[in-house]
This record gives C-alpha cells, structure tokens and sequence, in this order.
C-alpha cells in the first residue's frame, strides 16, 4: 500500500478520503444504528458487551473513558457501576452517532461529559484513566496504531484498555458466515436505512481488520503488557484486554 493511502473496506484510497467516507456512513446510520445492531447479532452485541464491563474490573469511583462510543450502549453500563463518585467519557468523531449517544444517556437519566474528538488525538492528560475501551470503532481508524498509544496514554499505571471488536470466525463457518455478510447484511441495511453500501462497506472493513493474534502484537507494540483476547460466537468478535503498567 502507497504511502498516505489506507483500506476503506476492500477499496485503496487516501487517509482523508477514508475519514470523510466513514464520516458519510456514520452520519446516514445513526438513527437507526441501534436498531441495526440488534438485528445483525440478533441480539448477542448485548452480551458482548457486559462481558466487555465483567472483564474491565470496573470499580466504585473509576474513571471511564469510552473512545468512538457511538450510541452510548458501554458508557451508559459503566455509569450504573461507577456511582456518583466516578466519571464516564464518552467519545466519538461523529457528530451524529454521538448526538445520539448523548441523548439516549439523558433519556435513562444519565447526564454524562461528551467529547467529539479524534482517537488519534484525544483530548485528555496522561495517566487520568482507569479503563478505557473501543467497541466496533477501532477498524474505522486511519491510524490503528496511533489509536492504540494513544488510549495508552490516557491510561494510569495499572489501567487497562478492552479492544471488543469483530474479528476472524472459525474457518470452518467462513463461508457461511461470508454469505450472511455480503448478501443479507446490505439487503436489511437498506430495508432498515435506506443504505446498502454503508452496511456493504462495515462488512468489508471487518475482513481487512487484524484479526485476533495481529491485534494482539499491535496492542503489545504500543506498550499493553499482559495482552489477552477472548473469543466470542466462535470468533465473529474478540475483546482484546491489555494493561498498562
């Protein structure tokens, strides 16, 4: 791949077409982004995620920050555990995913600090966290990388970053698993959005994401010790737990 020039899905282009691409598929989803998500997992990005909060060691008074937290599903959960006398961040470079994140969190009653900003860039001092987490945001970054140091920065000694991300099914359910997600995926997507080729697009970029083992090399290259993953439905999604010490 050419300098400056990145994946968006199967597709070549330039670091800031990509970020203006992925910009238009998160504005058109938004609204019906979580209605989305349940209808592809049938349900199970639920279970995924409190697994995420069971395995982030979530305490009484911790500071969270939730990077590209879209609709809010991982920040409202650590607001329930967290109490009135910790913080949960939530963060994201969409302007439309986290208008909608920030108004679902108020309509269950749950005022929270909101920051729209870049992974690459994030808006906070070093060592202020105990936890940080990425849910389905870290393939849209240009940067992985830079992504990844970054939310180590943030991070006190003794914090630790959870990856939940989709990543390399069993090989076996490969097939099956492709056709689900070229074939069916777009045709709900446009049934649901009016936008196949966003849903096309969200499909691609999972199989040109690292998968389980790459992710972990990658978090162990930005400083994460103790990098684990654990698998999910038979490996359609990994949560990728690194500390930073």
């Amino acid at each position: 791949m050419e300098k400056n020039t990145t994946h968006f899905g199967f597709e070549t282009v330039s670091e800031l077409e990509k970020a203006r691409r992925v910009a238009d598929v998160f504005d058109s989803v938004a609204q019906r982004y979580d209605l989305m998500n349940d209808l592809m997992s049938c349900g199970m990005h639920r279970l995924w995620k409190a697994f995420t909060i069971e395995r982030s060691g979530v305490r009484e008074g911790a500071r969270i920050l939730d990077v590209a937290g879209g609709t809010g599903d991982l920040s409202l959960a650590f607001a329930k555990q967290v109490g009135k006398s910790g913080q949960v961040w939530l963060t994201d470079i969409n302007n439309a995913m986290l208008a909608r994140g920030r108004d679902r969190l108020l309509d269950k009653g749950y005022m929270l600090p909101v920051s729209q900003c870049d992974a690459e860039k994030l808006p906070f001092p070093d060592d202020w966290f105990d936890i940080v987490t990425v849910a389905f945001g870290l393939r849209n970054m240009t940067h992985k990388d830079v992504g990844l140091a970054e939310m180590r920065r943030v991070l006190k000694p003794g914090g630790r970053l959870l990856v939940l991300e989709f990543s390399k099914i069993w090989k076996p359910l490969a097939p099956i698993y492709d056709f689900y997600s070229f074939h069916v995926i777009p045709r709900v997507g446009q049934l649901v959005t009016k936008d196949a080729e966003s849903y096309r697009y969200l499909s691609e970029s999972i199989r040109v994401h690292p998968d389980q083992n790459e992710l972990t090399a990658l978090m162990q290259a930005a400083g994460l010790e103790q990098v684990e993953f654990f698998n999910m439905a038979l490996g359609v999604v990994a949560l990728h737990r690194g500390f930073k010490f």
